[in-house]
């Protein structure tokens, strides 16, 4: 009987699948098939980016650097470890501090190379007929040996014309070269979400190309070059890896519209959030660094702050005014011999109206040291003008905080006294108290000396030693007298402005608007 079961059931799967294959089960439906117009766009964008790519390729270019002693690339800016020496060894102090920079963390820093014993590998591209390459400060700094590797194999020592680190421009030359210059974009003219793409060598790998859009402009606040830098990076999701550094990003007419310089990342890979140099700003330092070797900045001799919209309230202004205020001038500058005053509001400069921050510092920079020129500006809500003549700015003596006493006595302190709604505690700054800190004896106003967490206060990065000297009143600033006054005036108002001093030699204030706690 088992023999026959198993017979009938071979039987029935038999006939089953002869049914199957005659037709008689439902058929697969056919692949749906990629509509004409759509494959028609995608062949052509697809065309595009092998155009621009084979247009661009020539003029990008490799570059070898080899410095006095090998060095290691390590997260946390441009601090770098020995390798270790012939006998193989190495400080273990310096080994737990490699260890612990390693670790993933996400910080923006500038993509040079990777770790090639000896040196290492960025990139760049040809700026002028003259066979000037333009690339970063950063990948030819303390560079010992320079060697230039061009698309078509050839390859061509160089020498450094000028390097500029506030803005990590830099320019070299080989002697000769007949491949043609990258034509210029503007950068200034870039919009949020074009394509671009990026041409270097990553790890090493000459000629790679990558594509992607323009993420943001006007990334300021990276700090990637230092202190006083001059930064207004292009951000793209185009990938950049080590090596990409100096190399171009281009649009898609083949234009170069910036050059690659870092990347945030916890992993020193590439994570979609590269940085670029505008070429408006790398075009103009490398004419100067081809003309004189160097970077001579103009400057007028004040500290700026942006212009929020709850700060162009306070001051009278429409909140969608465009503007930088004045927070400091320094005494015997172009800025106080044209009459500016703290407080005040720069909303153009030769005519040009201030957009950002950075903007209004690179015009400035950017300008005629001795030329005079027309600045507008707000004060007490009422529009002026005046003629400003830059000056070399580093020939200006920025300082006007007098000797701070260092000598710390311990004396009675005058009675702390709580402003609630704003959350922060006050008292007067008395000579005493103001030599106590470090402070100038000279320095009047309120001293911070606590801030609650959560408040409004904490919420505007106020802390506990700071000097509250003005307050914006009526569109006027004018100077607090005394604790009374400033309780009097943040009773009466949802919402304040005041100056607060900084805390430390530099002095460096700032306005901040307060509005008081509704809970």
């Amino acid at each position: 009987m088992k023999r026959n079961a198993v017979a009938w059931a071979a039987l029935v799967v038999s006939t089953a699948a002869l049914v199957s294959s005659r037709g008689l089960t439902r058929p697969m439906p056919a692949a749906p098939s990629i509509p004409a117009e759509g494959q028609k766009t995608a062949n052509a964008l697809s065309g595009a980016f092998v155009a621009v790519a084979d247009f661009v390729k020539p003029s990008v270019v490799q570059i070898n650097v080899e410095h006095k002693r090998a060095a290691v690339r390590i997260p946390g800016g441009n601090r770098r470890m020995p390798f270790p020496g012939p006998g193989g060894n190495i400080d273990p102090k310096d080994l737990e501090e490699l260890f612990k920079r390693m670790l993933p963390e996400i910080r923006p820093e500038k993509e040079q190379f990777g770790p090639t014993p000896g040196g290492g590998t960025g990139s760049g591209f040809v700026f002028d007929e003259q066979g000037h390459v333009l690339t970063n400060n950063h990948v030819v700094e303390g560079a010992e040996k320079i060697t230039v590797s061009f698309h078509d194999g050839t390859q061509a020592a160089a020498k450094v014309v000028g390097t500029d680190p506030k803005s990590d421009v830099a320019v070299i030359k080989v002697e000769s070269t007949r491949h043609r210059p990258l034509p210029r974009g503007s950068s200034s003219k870039l919009k949020v979400g074009e394509l671009v793409m990026a041409v270097g060598s990553p790890f090493g790998l000459s000629q790679t190309v990558t594509t992607g859009i323009i993420s943001a402009t006007e990334r300021n606040e990276l700090g990637l070059n230092g202190e006083n830098s001059y930064e207004s990076f292009l951000q793209t999701d185009a990938a950049i890896n080590p090596g990409n550094s100096g190399g171009p990003l281009v649009d898609m007419n083949g234009r170069v519209v910036g050059i690659n310089s870092a990347i945030v990342t916890g992993s020193r890979g590439n994570d979609g959030v590269g940085f670029a140099i505008p070429i408006d700003l790398a075009a103009q330092i490398a004419d100067k660094l081809i003309k004189n070797g160097k970077v001579q900045r103009a400057g007028i001799g004040i500290m700026l702050e942006p212009l929020s919209p709850a700060l162009a309230k306070q001051f009278g202004l429409d909140p969608q005014v465009k503007g930088v205020v004045v927070n400091r001038v320094f005494p015997g500058t172009p800025a106080e011999k044209a009459g500016l005053k703290n407080g005040d509001v720069i909303t153009a400069f030769n005519e040009n109206p201030v957009a950002s921050l950075s903007a209004f510092r690179f015009n400035v920079a950017d300008s005629d040291i001795g030329k005079s020129y027309e600045l507008t500006f707000y004060r007490e809500g009422r529009k002026q003008t005046t003629t400003i003549t830059p000056a070399d700015i580093e020939k200006m003596a920025l300082n006007d905080r007098g000797s701070a006493a260092s000598e710390r006595e311990s004396k009675p302190q005058p009675p702390k006294t709580a402003i609630s709604d704003f959350g922060l505690e006050v008292q007067p700054l008395t000579t005493d108290l103001a030599k106590s800190l470090g402070l100038s004896a000279e320095l009047q106003g309120l001293l911070v000396s606590s801030v609650k967490d959560g408040s409004p206060a904490d919420a505007a990065r106020i802390t506990a030693g700071m000097v509250i000297s003005k307050v914006v009143r009526d569109r006027k600033i004018q100077p607090i007298n005394s604790v009374q006054e400033f309780q009097e005036l943040s009773s009466k108002a949802d919402e304040i402005a005041i100056f607060v001093e900084g805390q430390g030699p530099d002095g460096v204030g700032r306005f901040v608007t307060l509005s008081k706690d509704k809970n």
